[in-house]
């Protein structure tokens, strides 16, 4: 109360420059005084200041715990932005692992199939110059077989016309001959 009376006389003294006594009733500016004080008064009693300080430290309580959460959503947002980008990267690099190891596999396919093919042609033409050797001995065998076969023909028919020895002898040669010829 001290201090309110303190207060209310150094806040009286402008109102003092009013004209006529400050104390009476009839001053406006008394009354506007006495209404204020009684205004401050009643919100003192009823505790409107600390109603109003516990109010905003509450909404400055609020405001710092959203403020707070806001942070830790902001990191939380930031690691997974991260996260996100490390495995974008993985993914990446995984990516171009398994083009480059299906690449590598073409090749070796590639590779292995050419190598088959190249031996399938090998062993076709083996077969095939295996066959015509096969072939051409046969027929040089038939040949030798006719051959044969024409040049004892031949001497017996040689023989069988010619009576002496030395005869057969000149047919034996000759039908020699005729075989030689006829081989070559």
């Amino acid at each position: 109360m001290k201090k309110l009376a303190v207060i209310l006389s150094l806040s009286a003294t402008p109102a003092l420059a009013a004209s006529g006594p400050f104390f009476s009733l009839r001053n406006t500016d008394f009354i506007v005084l006495i209404a204020f004080l009684v205004f401050i008064g009643i919100l003192v009693y009823f505790k409107v200041p600390q109603l109003i300080g516990g109010m905003l430290d509450k909404r400055a309580e609020g405001i710092r715990a959203d403020l707070e959460e806001a942070k830790r959503l902001r990191e939380e947002a930031q690691e997974l932005y991260a996260s996100y980008e490390r495995r974008q990267r993985e993914v990446k690099v995984q990516a171009e692992e398994i083009v480059a190891n299906a690449k590598r596999e073409a090749v070796a396919q590639a590779d292995k199939a050419k190598a088959d093919l190249e031996r399938s042609i090998q062993r076709r033409l083996k077969a095939a110059e295996d066959q015509i050797s096969s072939a051409e001995n046969d027929a040089v065998r038939e040949v030798r077989d006719t051959a044969v076969q024409t040049a004892i023909a031949a001497a017996g028919q040689i023989l069988r016309e010619q009576g002496s020895a030395a005869d057969r002898s000149k047919g034996i040669d000759a039908a020699i001959e005729d075989v030689v010829q006829r081989l070559h």
